[in-house]
């Protein structure tokens, strides 16, 4: 007897869930999570729901969640069990988070490491960590929900001790520029908001979200970092930034994002034309960091225009 995956399917193709036949690399391990008998899995058909791409006939295939099993429609691991997994889950990466950012406050206390780069660090690596901790939480529908939980609990903590209700100078000098607790609530506070927005709007069901983050994580935060030590050449239309940091920028984001999709794509969570994804991704990488070197960082900050232009570009490209 097949598989049948349950699927709640969004635009266009359907307005209320339908059961197609899939073969999903992930369906047999959360199958084991559960008493179930491990049913055998069949070839894709001409029933496979695709997304249409909007610059080209190829096709992008987005693995359907919550994954759920049977002809009912049933979670296959279970109400209660997904939640304990989500909680432990949020539980884990919140832990994780808070110890990451203290070891980078100790290294900068002992001046072991710039604090500006230290800043940087943290820029880069906290989201890409954070996106990357996603394929622990459950297949869930709510599994987004605690995810967000982790930005979100930064993102009270930020604006605690950004409206000075609470004091903590590690947290001050390791996320800001000129160690003032008010600029908590400008780069940091969006930076946090925007990992809730792609958790809960893209999750790791569409590379649009995955993208983004990467531009803002590993492309803008990588442009500041080349961009200080070796940035003597100038934009003639920006002189804060340099030739240098904006062609670090396209080609850190363009690698980080690849990398980010290979991940998700090896893990079973969409497949993907990588000839035509290559291409899509160098357009988003490009664009971002056209945005990123104009001169408007005083009217809109990097962590907001950055992803944002990245998402708007990404769902134009991958037609999500």
């Amino acid at each position: 007897m097949q598989a049948l995956v349950c699927a709640k399917m969004s635009r266009p193709f359907a307005t209320a869930p339908l059961v197609v036949p899939v073969a999903h690399s992930l369906l047999p391990r959360h199958l084991r999570l559960s008493n179930l008998p491990l049913p055998s899995l069949t070839a894709t058909t001409d029933t496979d729901i695709f997304r249409r791409r909007f610059f080209s006939p190829y096709n992008f295939r987005s693995v359907p969640g919550p994954v759920m099993a049977g002809l009912g429609g049933f979670d296959v691991i279970g109400d209660g069990g997904s939640m304990v997994q989500d909680a432990g889950a949020t539980a884990l990466v919140i832990a994780g988070a808070y110890a990451f950012v203290s070891t980078f406050d100790l290294l900068s206390e002992r001046k072991l490491i710039e604090q500006n780069l230290s800043r940087k660090l943290v820029h880069i690596l906290s989201g890409l960590l954070f996106m990357a901790s996603w394929p622990i939480f459950s297949v869930s529908g709510r599994a987004r929900y605690f995810a967000a939980v982790v930005p979100l609990t930064n993102c009270l903590r930020l604006v605690i001790h950004g409206l000075s209700l609470a004091t903590d100078e590690g947290l001050v000098k390791s996320v800001t520029r000129e160690g003032k607790p008010e600029e908590l609530l400008r780069g940091p506070l969006y930076y946090v908001l925007v990992l809730i927005l792609s958790a809960v709007l893209f999750w790791r069901e569409s590379p649009v979200g995955v993208i983004s983050l990467a531009m803002m994580c590993g492309g803008d935060g990588i442009a500041d970092i080349v961009g200080r030590r070796f940035g003597s050449t100038k934009l003639p239309y920006n002189k804060q930034k340099s030739l240098v940091g904006s062609l670090s920028m396209f080609v850190v984001g363009f690698l980080v994002s690849i990398g980010m999709l290979y991940y998700f794509s090896a893990l079973g969570y969409f497949q993907l034309d990588w000839v035509s994804t290559v291409e899509r991704v160098a357009l988003v990488s490009f664009v971002a960091t056209m945005v990123e070197s104009l001169p408007i960082t005083g009217m809109v900050d990097d962590n907001i225009s950055v992803p944002l232009v990245s998402m708007v570009v990404a769902s134009l490209a991958f037609a999500y």
